[in-house]
This record gives structure tokens, sequence and C-alpha cells, in this order.
């Protein structure tokens, strides 16, 4: 996709990983401070699921991408959108935020229920379907049995342990109702079992 296009009308899955990178700093705040990559890396996990996770265990991010596209991304021949160090923290150079002012429908598309996904997440989406419908949690809504879920389960069906806390708890279950959006059945279920989930800052 051109850096100039509007065509894509919230379709990241055109978008390379580098550009999502430079978007996901965006969210992270890096339009008016330094963004730690961490940080960024949730945004971009979030903007993008599957595309920045291990092969091997694809609920969890991979850091070294993000870094990798960070630093792609304050390349000069990426145009030099960010600036920064992950000591330092990135932040968004006038031509970054440019960038990100041309793709405004890439940092709403979650809200979107039509979303697009490429092939590499609609791949992604269709695994773990099966891994959260084959999860307890469902089952017992499924059943009727919403008021019999635990939280330990709810935190399973979003694939949430005691050591994810804060904003990340938190953007696992949003990135479950982005992604099944348009899933009635699954959206009702997310609903429903996120209610189960702790908050734990």
């Amino acid at each position: 996709m051109a850096k100039g296009s509007k065509g894509a009308h919230g379709d990241v899955g055109r978008l390379t990983n580098s550009q999502i990178a430079v978007l996901a700093a965006y969210l992270a705040g890096a339009s008016s401070g330094n963004a730690d990559t961490e940080d960024i890396a949730v945004k971009a996990a979030e903007l993008a699921p599957g595309r920045f996770s291990w092969r091997k265990y694809p609920d969890q991010i991979n850091i070294e991408t993000i870094r990798k596209r960070l630093w792609d991304a304050s390349s000069e021949k990426m145009g030099r959108l960010l600036t920064g160090s992950e000591r330092d923290g990135w932040l968004l150079t006038e031509a970054g935020l440019q960038f990100c002012r041309e793709h405004t429908e890439q940092l709403v598309q979650s809200e979107d229920a039509s979303v697009r996904l490429s092939q590499k997440e609609r791949a992604w989406a269709t695994r773990e379907r099966a891994r959260m419908q084959a999860e307890s949690a469902f089952k017992k809504w499924q059943e009727g049995l919403i008021g019999e879920v635990q939280p330990v389960e709810a935190e399973r069906f979003f694939r949430i342990d005691d050591y994810i806390v804060g904003d990340l708890r938190r953007s696992r279950v949003k990135r479950a109702r982005d992604i099944f959006a348009s899933d009635q059945s699954m959206s009702a279920a997310i609903d429903e079992i996120a209610k189960k989930v702790r908050d734990r800052d």
C-alpha cells in the first residue's frame, strides 16, 4: 500500500509490519512523548492480532520482532518515521505524524465490526476460535451456566494468567472482542465471560 493511500478503509492486513509498528507507536503516545517499546508492542498486537506473535506460542508477543520493526521505521530507507531507541523510547518524527494522519482508518479499525484480516491473521483467528470454544468457560456459557464460570476459567479463555496484569490483561479481552466482532455467538460469549475476569493492576 502506498504511503499516502487512504483506500484500505481499515485493512491493516495490507500494511507492512514496520508501518503497523509506527501506528502502534502513535497509539502508545509517541506523538507527544517517548513511547516505551513494550507499550508499542501491546498496541501492535491489538492492531494486528497474530502478526507479532511467536509461532509456537501464538498468545505471546514476540518483542524482538517489534524492536526490529521500530528500528526499520527509524531508518532513512523508510523515511525516518520514528526517532529514538529502546533505552530512551520512541518518538514520531514529522514524517511519522503525517503517515499516521494519512492512515487514520487503521487507527480506529478495531471499532469497525467488519475488520478485514490478512490470510495469516485469519488462520490465527480460526485456531483461536477453536481453542476458545474448547475451554470450560465457553462450554458453561453455551449451556446457560455462565454463573458457574470461575475467574480462573474466564482468564484461561482469554489466555490470561497471574503474570498478565493491568493494560496487557485488558488488551487480551479487547483483542478477542475486536477479532470476533462480526461473529455474533463468539461476541456474546466474550462479553459475558469477560465479566468474570479479575482486575489486577
